[in-house]
């Protein structure tokens, strides 16, 4: 048996401080699901057999630490999914919720997620699947690394 290997075209691993994938959250319901898009295309995440969890979405009187739970979780959903690092969101939230963006980011980034962007669901067109659109969002705005750094 012969063993070869593969490298990145560039030659080295990726940058461990280099941002990671951006997903988006719509937590604008009872519960939470989490999505990644490629080129336009959005997928929902799901949790592998045996690993299965519910994405709860606190009430509008909840906490910082309930939101920041809320945000691991569906960090580690996404990648856990994805197989890489995800250091971005996008979150659509109810409207009662949107009035309290600080208060969400910094759950979120206690959770280790950079919101780039929060969208009360009202505020997505008309018979759009919130957690699909807030993925395409967070294609949008996700960092993008420099080509050879």
């Amino acid at each position: 048996m012969k063993l070869f290997q593969i490298e990145e075209p560039e030659g080295g691993p990726a940058d461990p401080n280099a941002a990671g994938a951006a997903i988006g959250i719509d937590a604008s319901g009872r519960l939470a699901e989490a999505a990644f898009s490629v080129g336009g295309n959005a997928l929902v995440l799901s949790d592998r057999e045996g690993f299965e969890q519910v994405l709860s979405v606190p009430g509008a009187t909840a906490v910082g630490l309930e939101w920041q739970e809320l945000f691991g979780n569906a960090k580690i959903r996404a990648e856990r999914a994805l197989a890489r690092p995800v250091t971005h969101a996008v979150v659509v939230v109810a409207p009662g919720s949107a009035k309290d963006t600080d208060r969400l980011r910094d759950a979120a980034r206690e959770a280790g997620l950079e919101v780039l962007r929060t969208l009360a669901a009202n505020e997505l067109p008309p018979g759009s699947v919130p957690v699909l659109a807030a993925a395409l969002i967070a294609e949008d705005l996700a960092p993008r690394q420099e080509p050879g750094g």
